[in-house]
């Protein structure tokens, strides 16, 4: 199987071929992926070279000429270090673009702390009008990024991630799909943590929604499903497994549940660091986001 960056750089070299107003903005990383694409419109893949900054402000330009400019690079590049450029080059001017990250919250331990972005989509939160794609599957991503890519002028940020599930489902943009029923409470499965919820809840009588699309929001679907899991105005429970900053998303939850009792528990990436990098699994682990830990914050979480 392809990994997602893979399949990003197939799909994206495909719609430069069918659509003259998309154009590729590089700052090195991932340039590799393009050749072909550079050679057959090196005027629409730009690659500026090790400037974050730049990379942004290029693609903020792009857009105000008209054209739709996707942008990639790791996430600490992308969102964290030119963040004063993507609010102001693409916010301030009202104007869109497609912002593609790899390396996410710990996806190349090796590379270290300066290469682990746990808070991009929380830091994204305080911008206004970000629509956030988090699949978590190359075949999600591909869906998710041909939506990006046709989306007017809208600005979206797709979180890539060597972390996959085993396999795709039948994704919607901007809706949370059902994978499973029960009456105990409701877990939210984001992106690449639904294997690992799906394993922890073994015999737990929950309900597992899973989101691919977190911004924004699909409060109707988590209204619509603790209504069900939990009766018509009783309390529900609300569990939300996220690969990023832990409780990214609990006020999301929290206003769409505002006219009724609930409790939300937020799981995800600790604000501590984690000094002994390892391995993907390995930081799973450490931050308890593996099956096993998962099961019993759940479980003891949901009594």
């Amino acid at each position: 199987m392809d990994t997602m960056r893979e399949r990003f750089a197939s799909v994206v070299s495909r719609l430069l071929d069918d659509d003259p107003r998309l154009a590729v903005v590089l700052a090195e990383i991932g340039k590799d992926g393009f050749t072909d694409a550079a050679r057959a419109h090196p005027d629409r893949v730009i690659n500026v070279g090790i400037r974050e900054q730049l990379l942004v402000g290029v693609g903020g330009g792009l857009a105000l000429t008209g054209m739709r400019p996707i942008l990639h690079t790791f996430a600490s590049f992308l969102v964290e270090r030119p963040f004063e450029q993507v609010k102001l080059d693409f916010g301030h001017q009202g104007v869109g673009g497609v912002l593609v990250s790899a390396a996410g919250s710990y996806d190349w331990p090796a590379g270290g702390y300066t290469h682990m972005a746990p808070g991009d989509v929380a830091l994204l939160d305080t911008l206004d009008g970000w629509t956030v794609q988090v699949p978590g599957h190359p075949d999600e991503a591909e869906t998710l990024l041909r939506d990006a890519a046709a989306a007017g002028d809208d600005s979206v940020y797709v979180r890539l991630s060597a972390h996959s599930n085993s396999a795709p489902r039948d994704i919607a943009p901007g809706r949370f799909l059902t994978v499973r029923e029960g009456r105990g409470g409701v877990v939210i499965a984001v992106g690449p943590m639904l294997d690992s919820v799906l394993r922890a809840v073994e015999g737990l009588d929950v309900t597992v929604l899973y989101a691919t699309t977190v911004r924004p929001f699909d409060e109707r679907t988590l209204r619509t499903t603790a209504g069900a899991a939990a009766g018509a105005g009783a309390a529900v429970d609300v569990v939300l497994v996220e690969p990023y900053l832990a409780g990214t998303s609990t006020a999301a939850v929290n206003d769409a549940l505002a006219d009724r009792p609930h409790r939300v528990l937020g799981l995800g990436i600790a604000r501590r660091e984690l000094r002994r990098y390892g391995t993907i699994d390995e930081h799973l682990a450490g931050q308890g986001l593996d099956p096993a830990s998962l099961r019993e914050r759940i479980s003891g979480f949901l009594g």
